[in-house]
Formats: C-alpha cells, sequence, structure tokens
C-alpha cells in the first residue's frame, strides 16, 4: 500500500514550503502598501507587522480585507494582483494542514 510516515513527512514539508511562501507574498504585500495606500498600511501595522510587540488585531484586520476580498475596488492592481495571490495561498496551506492533521491522526490510529 503506502507508508503513512513518509506520507505525513512529504505532506509536512509542502506545508511549511508553502507557509515560507505566504510569507514571503505578505512581505511583498505590505512594502507594496507602504508606497501605494499609506492609510491602509498604517491601519494593518505594516510597520510592526512581523515584530513580537506587533498587534495582533491589527494584523487580524488585514487578513478580514484579504477574506472578504475588499482589495476588489484597490486603485493599484498590483494591490490587488498580491491580494488575489494570498488569498489563494492561505486556502492551499489551510488545505495543507488539515491534511497534515488527517496524516498525523492515521499515523497514531
Amino acid at each position: 500500500m503506502f507508508n503513512t510516515v513518509a506520507l505525513f513527512w512529504a505532506v509536512c514539508l509542502t506545508c511549511i514550503v508553502n507557509i515560507m511562501r505566504y510569507f514571503s507574498s505578505l512581505r511583498a504585500l505590505l512594502s507594496i502598501l507602504r508606497q501605494s495606500d499609506p492609510m491602509l498600511y498604517q491601519s494593518v501595522d505594516g510597520n510592526g507587522f512581523f515584530t513580537t510587540g506587533g498587534q495582533f488585531n491589527k494584523q487580524i484586520r488585514l487578513v478580514r480585507y484579504i477574506n472578504s476580498q475588499g482589495y476588489i475596488n484597490h486603485h493599484d492592481p498590483d494591490v490587488i494582483f498580491l491580494c488575489e495571490r494570498l488569498r489563494k495561498q492561505f486556502i492551499l496551506t489551510e488545505i495543507l494542514c488539515g491534511a497534515v492533521a488527517l496524516c498525523l491522526i492515521a499515523i497514531v490510529i
């Protein structure tokens, strides 16, 4: 059949790589927001987004902005492109984390 431990590590590695891609795209979005939309950049705590002192509720505001597709009417096409990319990467990451959890359950059973 197949080895569940090997499947677990393969899916886990894929999930970790996708999370790194997600954070890299998020950094790119924040750098573009700094130039194109300073008000939005400040409202999502752009300066302190990746610091330990970052404000969690402001970071969640960016996640809600992306998930609710509030970027559709944005004036900068680069922001629209990156937000759409981030939204797709976030959905993929959720699916992969679910697959990691299923593989972990399969290993335990």
